[in-house]
């Protein structure tokens, strides 16, 4: 069901049940059809998906399809980053969809959150992850990943997303960076 802030079932999203979550532009690239056709089949685990589903055909198709699950959370975009975060901070596994463009914000910010990744398999996602993370490139295999995963796995692949963004993603470094490039 499309939900804006003000979600219903708020209650059980906060008696601490595991979820996952997906923050992303509701668009083709972003593999968001693919993440709801593996969830939606099963029920054990919920899933929160934040985007702008109004935007396109794309979205309001999408949120037809999938929005009568009751374990499916859609979710108008969430611009506070407090509240975003603590949506991201209190789920068990973050879905990243994106197949192009490069380092993504949304990645490295839940890599930054220490949690569990599955990406959707590029070079792109590879890079910024460092190899590290849980890659999938159909429904069939996102499924096994979510079905088969054990929590150590879970805890490990969170340990090592926050390591890396730790080394790779923090302002000083990029700062340095961007300055060795323009005072060369």
């Amino acid at each position: 069901m499309l939900y804006d802030q003000n979600i219903e079932k708020k209650t059980y999203l906060s008696c601490g049940k595991p979820y996952a979550i997906t923050v992303c532009r509701i668009e083709p690239e972003n593999n968001v059809h693919l993440v709801l056709e593996a969830f939606s089949p099963q029920t054990e685990i919920p899933l929160i998906a934040i985007g702008n589903w109004k935007n396109s055909d794309y979205g309001v198709e999408l949120v037809k399809k999938y929005e009568q699950f009751e374990h499916i959370f859609l979710l108008d975009p969430i611009y506070n980053f407090e509240k975003i975060n603590f949506l991201r901070s209190n789920a068990f596994l973050y879905l990243h969809g994106h197949s192009a463009g490069g380092t993504n914000p949304s990645l490295v910010e839940a890599m930054y959150l220490g949690l569990p990744i599955f990406a959707f398999d590029c070079i792109y996602n590879r890079y910024t992850t460092e190899n590290q993370c849980v890659y999938w490139s159909n429904v069939k295999e996102l499924k096994k990943h979510i079905l088969n995963i054990s929590d150590i796995d879970l805890q490990n692949i969170g340990f090592s997303m926050k390591s890396i963004a730790l080394k790779r993603y923090r302002w000083d470094i990029i700062t340095e960076k961007y300055t060795k490039i323009f005072y060369k």
